[in-house]
């Protein structure tokens, strides 16, 4: 039995364009997974930096707990690493001002992420100001000033917290390397996924308890950096030295 589809051509018409908006829907999915470049930058100016032109930028999310930072504090310390940024939610640093006295004393560089574990994503505009508020306080209390950088909480983000971070005075700051120490998949992995970094990447770990291994990788982490003789500097280093890039929301 043979079977036969007639279509005028009207239905021609919306096939092609079906089959077309298919064809590059998966074509940019495509391209976004090959290249990894996220979606950074409104039209009106606001930003957020995933990296350089130059240099390396380790930074590290700290939110919660009171084990894992200090241990990498006293690695970076011993390989003497005098460059690197650490974004700190404001309610870890009420609970922790000696560890966050330690990393101002030993030069690093302090960015806020957040206030709470917040997905910005899932709340209204006023809940995202009022937790870069609040952290702002925190911070303020502590006498940690001169702060421009903000990580969202949990990574997440849209045109909206970057139109509220830059009227707080905040460049968003996100990542080209996830290090992805935080699902805990070894040492010899996490060391591996930051082993493609390249210049003026800028690298996310975790000195958050539930990283519990990155103090052991970075040893290795460095040395790899080294060998490619890359050079170590705070994310807002990078952005002095040079053109940073972003690409357009819409």
């Amino acid at each position: 039995m043979n079977f036969f589809f007639v279509l005028n051509g009207k239905s021609l018409k919306n096939v092609s364009l079906i089959l077309i908006a298919a064809f590059f829907t998966a074509w940019f999915l495509y391209m976004e997974n090959l290249v990894q470049i996220p979606v950074f930058s409104t039209k009106d100016s606001s930003n957020a930096i995933y990296r350089g032109e130059k240099d390396l930028a380790l930074t590290f999310n700290i939110g919660w707990g009171d084990e894992k930072a200090e241990p990498i504090l006293d690695v970076l310390k011993k390989e003497n690493v005098r460059s690197a940024t650490f974004f700190l939610a404001g309610s870890w640093a009420e609970r922790h001002p000696d560890i966050v006295n330690r990393i101002v004393k030993e030069g690093y560089e302090i960015g806020i992420l957040g206030y709470d574990y917040v997905d910005y994503l899932d709340v209204e505009d006023a809940q995202i100001a009022k937790d870069i508020s609040k952290a702002q306080e925190a911070f303020t209390k502590l006498n940690v000033k001169d702060i421009k950088l903000l990580r969202a909480p949990t990574g997440h983000f849209d045109e909206r917290t970057l139109k509220i971070a830059k009227r707080y005075g905040y460049t968003v700051v996100h990542w080209k390397i996830d290090s992805k120490d935080w699902q805990n998949p070894g040492v010899e992995r996490i060391v591996e996924n930051v082993s493609k970094v390249d210049n003026g990447d800028i690298v996310l770990l975790h000195a958050s308890d539930s990283a519990k291994q990155t103090a052991k990788a970075l040893p290795q982490i460095l040395a790899n950096i080294r060998q490619k003789g890359l050079k170590l500097v705070s994310v807002s280093e990078m952005i002095a030295n040079g053109e940073v890039q972003s690409k357009e929301i819409n």
